[in-house]
């Protein structure tokens, strides 16, 4: 079955302001069968958006009404495709109890969801990781190295899916390999394969779900999907399942990276309830 289980919507800053019913109806033009809808969560009451134009995330105030659409949708397209309401939850070391919260209040409205790190902490300031290869070259300075950067990457996304937090916490781990998305330009020096397989068995022992991101394909200094075919043979390995992820920001964006992708994901059947 082809499903994609990572969009975004006109409710994201920073995407497009393609409709829903655009990314519908492309999904529809390519065969899917199920498609969930994951906008990028309001962040924390408390944390500043550390991108320099503080646009990572929809805002609060039209968490409500973004519900109320993909409700309506599902009704409108039951006959052709299977919606699923869903969120993209930003973890972020030190706001657990507030996120906690979020998902306590918000967790009831979603068909399915995915748990993802952008942001990094170092002493007491956040950074995103993946806003641009500017950003990216001047946090270089701040963590020293490179290989620290994706350090701390890495073991924030072991504190993510260790993470207690509360009967909503999503069950799928977005783009497991974003620390590499400008490693073209900033390379690191260590091999992380260690780090990866300690995020990988920790997944199959919480039995969390893979989000296989083709995204990564169309970025200048990656160019593949993510993770990568070769960190997907450990994911296989150890019978994690995985559920391809267009992480589209536009409706042309969906099927993003499908061809570059191991050819057994599109004999998954995604199973996202």
């Amino acid at each position: 079955m082809i499903a994609d289980g990572h969009i975004h919507t006109p409710f994201c800053p920073h995407g497009t302001k393609d409709s829903f019913e655009d990314y519908i109806e492309r999904a529809i033009d390519l065969g899917y069968k199920e498609m969930t809808f994951t906008e990028h969560a309001p962040l924390p009451r408390g944390f500043i958006d550390p991108t320099p134009t503080k646009d990572s995330a929809m805002d609060l105030e039209d968490i409500e009404k973004y519900f109320t659409i993909l409700s309506d949708l599902q009704k409108r397209y039951q006959k052709e495709i299977k919606i699923n309401k869903g969120l993209e939850i930003d973890y972020i070391e030190g706001y657990e109890e507030k996120i906690t919260d979020f998902l306590n209040t918000y967790g009831p409205f979603m068909d399915d969801s995915i748990l993802s790190v952008h942001f990094l902490k170092k002493d007491t300031n956040y950074y995103c990781i993946d806003y641009s290869a500017e950003s990216f070259g001047k946090m270089i300075a701040t963590f020293e190295t490179v290989d620290a950067i994706y350090q701390k990457y890495f073991h924030t996304l072991q504190m993510s899916i260790q993470a207690d937090l509360g009967n909503y916490k999503p069950n799928r781990i977005g783009h497991i390999t974003l620390a590499y998305k400008f490693q073209q330009k900033y390379p690191a020096h260590k091999n992380f394969e260690q780090e990866i397989r300690a995020i990988i068995k920790e997944m199959s022992i919480q039995k969390l779900q893979l989000d296989y991101n083709g995204a990564g394909v169309n970025k200048p200094h990656y160019q593949q999907p993510y993770p990568p075919q070769h960190v997907m043979d450990f994911i296989k390995a150890e019978g994690i399942a995985f559920v391809y992820g267009s992480d589209a920001h536009q409706a042309s964006d969906l099927g993003q990276g499908l061809e570059q992708l191991d050819s057994t994901v599109l004999l998954q059947s995604p199973t996202f309830l």
